[in-house]
């Protein structure tokens, strides 16, 4: 009898540490887990315009383990869409975290002006996004964070208003952007021209039709050559900015400009941008991969 109490004590201790040591295991992998995801840092970053003299705040997503390492980065510049701002991506794709780890990149989401297109607007000196993103702004981020300055280690893409700004941008400064991507872009502003306060930005196009043609992306082509910009571009078919979309993809492939275009299923929602992302992400990080010496 006494031997069977002793085995039965030695049994309940035995079981006793094997659900202490569980429950310490499944703490640790807990924790591994959560410094996985939320290991990235965001700062916001307020940086003065002097092409607009006004402050303008900016989210920088910075990968796990920045302040530790020696490494410089390569960064993604991510624009958001009309009626947005710096806040966008972040508040309704909180994910991007998990990627900056992920592909161990910086994230830039500027806030680029609730309807700003990101043009340096010929009619309203106090619109002049395309200076403040391409030149400002990626002044102060390579100064400030430890990014690899050069082209070939900056990307940029954004929804909608920012996929049109993306493009825009990179089609028009292929010295400054390796490679671009649009999700869900404006494309081609030509059929809205009451859309979005792009008269507020052009002029309206009966009076000011010069404008418009000169700045919407999809006549923008001629700037760039077959091998400036590793492109991608994206658009749900139940998008109202899809036929812009294929139409661009069109002529670039009449101009031989290597390009990936992807069109699927979805409309014109954040479900759509946040599936979106993950891809352009890929893209951009085998670009990173492949500009490394």
């Amino acid at each position: 009898m006494y031997s069977v109490i002793i085995n039965l004590l030695g049994l309940l201790t035995f079981k006793s540490y094997f659900l202490k040591m569980k429950k310490t295991v499944l703490l640790l992998l807990t924790l591994l887990n959560i410094f996985s995801v939320f290991g990235s840092s965001i700062d916001t970053v307020v940086v003065t315009s002097k092409s607009m003299n006004k402050d303008i705040s900016n989210i920088i997503i910075k990968p796990a383990g920045y302040s530790l390492k020696s490494n410089n980065y390569p960064v993604l510049y991510l624009l958001h869409g009309a009626g947005g701002d710096y806040t966008s991506w972040t508040s309704n794709v909180p994910s991007l975290q998990k990627y900056a780890n992920e592909y161990n990149i910086l994230i830039v989401c500027p806030d680029g002006g609730s309807t700003s297109w990101y043009f340096d607007s010929p009619i309203d000196d106090q619109i002049k996004y395309e200076t403040y993103i391409s030149k400002e702004l990626v002044d102060v981020i390579d100064n400030k964070y430890k990014t690899i300055p050069e082209k070939a280690a900056r990307a940029i893409t954004g929804l909608s208003m920012g996929g049109h700004g993306a493009f825009y941008l990179a089609f028009k400064h292929p010295d400054i952007w390796g490679a671009a991507g649009s999700m869900s872009g404006g494309l081609d502003i030509r059929p809205f021209p009451n859309g979005w306060d792009l008269p507020k930005r052009l002029g309206s196009y009966s009076d000011h039709k010069a404008f418009w043609e000169e700045n919407t992306v999809i006549n923008l082509v001629y700037k760039i050559k077959a091998n400036d910009l590793k492109l991608i571009f994206d658009c749900g078919i139940n998008d109202f900015f899809y036929d812009a979309n294929k139409r661009l993809h069109e002529k670039l492939v009449e101009r031989n400009i290597p390009h990936d275009y992807i069109e699927r299923p979805g409309n014109h929602t954040w479900d759509y941008w946040a599936n979106s992302i993950k891809y352009q992400l890929l893209f951009f990080s085998d670009y990173f991969d492949s500009q490394k010496n």
